[in-house]
């Protein structure tokens, strides 16, 4: 059968429930809305008529054979891929799947150590063993880049028995590792290799983006719909290359997704794929091109580097999302939370993230010319009111792992809760990290350092919201005993 990308099967089916004026005695209890009248007036009725339960004309997602079915094929149409599942657990969710698709317990697994959470997480389900390649640095901005290809090669020699290599394709600041290449030296020793790309939606879309992972044949691909393909925060999919058992993975995704999928969630990656489709070229050339004069604007400000493609040196920094606004903040004296924070309190911008010395402006499809001009002025008037001299701030962004022992084993192990200036040398039980974006200060199972403490320390005073440790404050860490 031809699959015709301007369908939405989801879509239309709850598009024909509403018109069928159902009585509903099933889940869930609002019944479209009429038992939460405040909550309707709020969301409205179109979204809450719509907000229903798995039946036989709306298929399940845990056992897809109707309309999802079709959109899920559609989806793999639209990306190059074998198969595609749709995630409503986040994109951790389709993380998580891909590596215990291809690991269990004591299995090794080769990723570089500024991975997501969710990737160390899925370690800590499964039981496998991460085998971290550091990333490159540079000095300059204090960022990991990706992974260099004789890096991976040395992993791979190392560790033969490694079942699959994770990339981040791309970094949460835009960089790309040589993906091909990657993928062939990982398949020529019999490895699978898993892609990141939970900011990577549009490299599938738009002319001169880096290399897609489907497209030069990785074997599995977490896709975050909601960051720059345009559907409801929490929807993403799960990509699969031709060899890897779509059926198993789906045994895997319902390990831990949810059994009451959310049909707002489910319509909105039907709808957003469909539009990407169609017009993912034509949104995209105006997102570069958006995000290319703010790069050139802010460059011509002083003090601000905005980064980007002129970073590339066919190695560790092979590519460079072109979409993003990336801008080191340290030469004016400034962190990147401190610049964050002052955005949003001062000047009523809202940006991705900010960390030690970097902020990140996401661009996307809804954005506007005015809107970004708003953005130059505003770090414009930041830079003449708030510049200061950057001697004493921190200047990089990656703390060197050193990993005593499984992140499971270390999770699970007695512990004991101590403050951090005794923690100096024990093994670490938990994660420190700061979120956005989210990549761990320090994991489960690794030595805490002089530099983690001293980065957590920083990182407090400059105002980084720093998570995942049992403490809410992070005044104390949990070490193995």
């Amino acid at each position: 059968m031809k699959l015709s990308q301007e369908r939405a099967p989801i879509f239309e089916a709850l598009s024909e429930y509403r018109e069928n004026r159902i009585v509903s005695f099933d889940v869930p209890g609002h019944k479209q809305g009429k038992g939460n009248p405040e909550l309707t007036e709020f969301l409205g009725k179109q979204c809450m008529s719509v907000d229903v339960n798995s039946m036989k004309p709306l298929d399940n997602l845990c056992h897809p054979v109707s309309v999802i079915k079709e959109a899920e094929e559609l989806m793999a149409d639209a990306f190059g891929a074998a198969h595609a599942f749709f995630m409503v657990n986040g994109t951790s969710s389709a993380v998580q799947a891909m590596v215990m698709s291809v690991c269990k317990r004591g299995d090794k697994i080769i990723m570089p150590r500024n991975v997501h959470r969710s990737s160390i997480n899925a370690l800590i389900v499964c039981g496998a063993v991460p085998v971290y390649v550091n990333p490159g640095l540079n000095r300059q901005l204090g960022i990991p880049l990706g992974m260099s290809v004789e890096s991976v090669r040395t992993a791979i020699k190392e560790n033969p028995d490694a079942k699959a290599i994770i990339v981040n394709n791309p970094t949460y600041y835009g960089v790309c590792s040589n993906l091909r290449e990657i993928v062939k030296i990982a398949h020529a020793a019999g490895m699978k290799v898993l892609a990141d790309e939970a900011h990577g939606t549009h490299f599938y879309f738009g002319d001169y983006m880096p290399l897609s992972a489907m497209s030069v044949g990785a074997d599995m691909a977490a896709v975050s719909m909601h960051k720059t393909g345009g559907s409801l925060t929490q929807s993403s999919a799960l990509l699969l290359g031709k060899n890897i058992n779509p059926g198993y993975v789906r045994q895997i995704i319902n390990l831990t997704q949810t059994t009451s999928a959310s049909y707002l969630l489910l319509s909105s990656v039907d709808i957003a794929r469909r539009n990407l489709a169609l017009n993912g070229k034509k949104i995209f050339e105006t997102v570069t091109s958006l995000a290319s004069y703010g790069i050139r604007e802010i460059n011509k400000l002083g003090g601000l580097y905005a980064f980007s493609r002129e970073l590339i040196n066919g190695d560790d920094i092979f590519d460079f999302d072109p979409t993003k606004i990336s801008v080191h903040t340290r030469d004016i004296g400034l962190a990147g939370i401190e610049v964050y924070d002052i955005l949003r309190d001062r000047f009523d911008i809202q940006i991705e993230f900010g960390d030690i010395g970097n902020i990140l402006a996401i661009v996307s499809v809804g954005d506007r010319i005015l809107n970004v001009e708003r953005l130059i002025s505003a770090l414009y008037e930041i830079k003449r009111l708030y510049t200061k001299s950057p001697v004493g701030m921190l200047d990089h962004e990656y703390i060197k792992p050193h990993v005593v022992c499984s992140p499971q084993e270390a999770f699970y192990a007695e512990k004991k809760q101590l403050p951090l200036d005794e923690t100096l040398g024990k093994v670490c039980a938990e994660f420190v990290m700061c979120y956005p974006p989210g990549i761990p200060i320090l994991a489960p199972g690794e030595l805490i350092t002089k530099d983690a403490l001293e980065y957590i320390k920083y990182a407090k005073i400059k105002g980084c919201n720093l998570t995942g440790a049992e403490d809410m404050n992070t005044d104390k860490i949990n070490i193995m005993l």
